[in-house]
């Protein structure tokens, strides 16, 4: 639903799944700035809330998920992934424990889908699931990649005053694929794997029980080398455009991957997040949408791990 906040002064709405909320506020690259110095908060309530509840929620998910849910303490936040049997990332939600249900964030419009899946792996266990339309999620800046905030849809107006100045998801998207941090659906494709985007330690915990897809993810985490690596781009900064996100990134004529989130930092220039294979050189300059883009290194092509600081 779209956000009573795009009422406020110089708001211009996104686009796509994004639309519900503001790209920006007037300036994107002052908003970037802002939340670089730690003020400001960003309006991310088009995101779906799904809340499970139960004596036996964190059990049940910690068996079904990529995450260690077990003794999971009131009050902290956590990332979490359901795999496929073959290993391939279908649903990606970040959410906290209240000591009564567990909250959780996910894609704009992939909400339903997950809760639908939940349901069919409910069985016997003593769960409740529900699709959240009253709470949204706010973004603050801080460590590492900064905090979530739940708040009531009725109380968004008063966060707002309270938390300014509000800064636009293109300056929240900016400082997202600065930092090497993937978007499920468009940084992603169907066969993405966690190792290829940088997820094991942050949304994958190699010390728990099994759970669906943990075969893949255990063997390429022990013998390293995904079949393909998430790369930052340096775009070239004379073209003024950004890629559409699914372009084709080629090297020496042939396509080796495709774009996924794009912007403009505020710091490094035209940036874009690619998923590439894993034998591509890193110090190649590759070419997309006949633009040429210099690599650095987000997933290491040999262990598969994130080594981009989130900062």
């Amino acid at each position: 639903m779209q956000s009573p906040l795009l009422a406020l002064p110089g708001a211009v709405a996104g686009d796509g799944i994004d639309a519900p909320v503001a790209a920006h506020y007037g300036s994107f690259n002052t908003e970037q700035r802002s939340l670089a110095r730690g003020d400001g908060f960003v309006d991310l309530s088009h995101r779906d809330v799904v809340r499970i509840s139960g004596p036996e929620r964190l059990s049940w998910l910690h068996n079904l998920t990529t995450q260690y849910f077990d003794g999971l303490a009131p009050g902290t936040w956590t990332q979490a992934l359901v795999l496929s049997p073959q290993g391939h990332v279908e649903h990606a939600f970040t959410g906290v424990d209240d000591g009564e249900a567990f909250t959780a964030h996910t894609e704009p419009g992939a909400g339903a889908a997950l809760v639908e899946w939940l349901e069919r792996m409910k069985f016997m266990t003593r769960v409740e699931i529900s699709l959240l339309d009253d709470l949204a999620v706010m973004w603050r800046p801080g460590e590492g990649i900064g905090r979530y905030d739940l708040v009531p849809r009725d109380r968004l107006e008063a966060y707002a005053d309270a938390a300014g100045p509000a800064c636009g998801l293109w300056a929240f998207e900016a400082l997202r694929i600065g930092r090497g941090e993937p978007r499920l659906g468009i940084d992603t494709d169907h066969r993405t794997i966690p190792n290829e985007v940088g997820w094991i330690g942050a949304a994958v915990h190699l010390d728990k029980g099994c759970y669906r897809g943990q075969e893949t993810v255990a063997r390429v985490h022990t013998l390293g080398r995904p079949p393909r690596r998430l790369v930052l781009l340096h775009l070239d900064g004379s073209e003024n455009r950004l890629p559409a996100a699914g372009s084709p990134v080629s090297y020496d004529g042939r396509d080796v991957g495709f774009v996924g989130s794009s912007a403009r930092h505020h710091e490094l220039g035209p940036i874009a997040l690619a998923l590439v294979k894993r034998n591509v050189p890193v110090d190649a300059t590759l070419t997309v949408d006949e633009m040429p883009a210099a690599q650095e290194v987000v997933v290491d092509p040999e262990v598969g791990l994130h080594v981009r600081p989130l900062r």
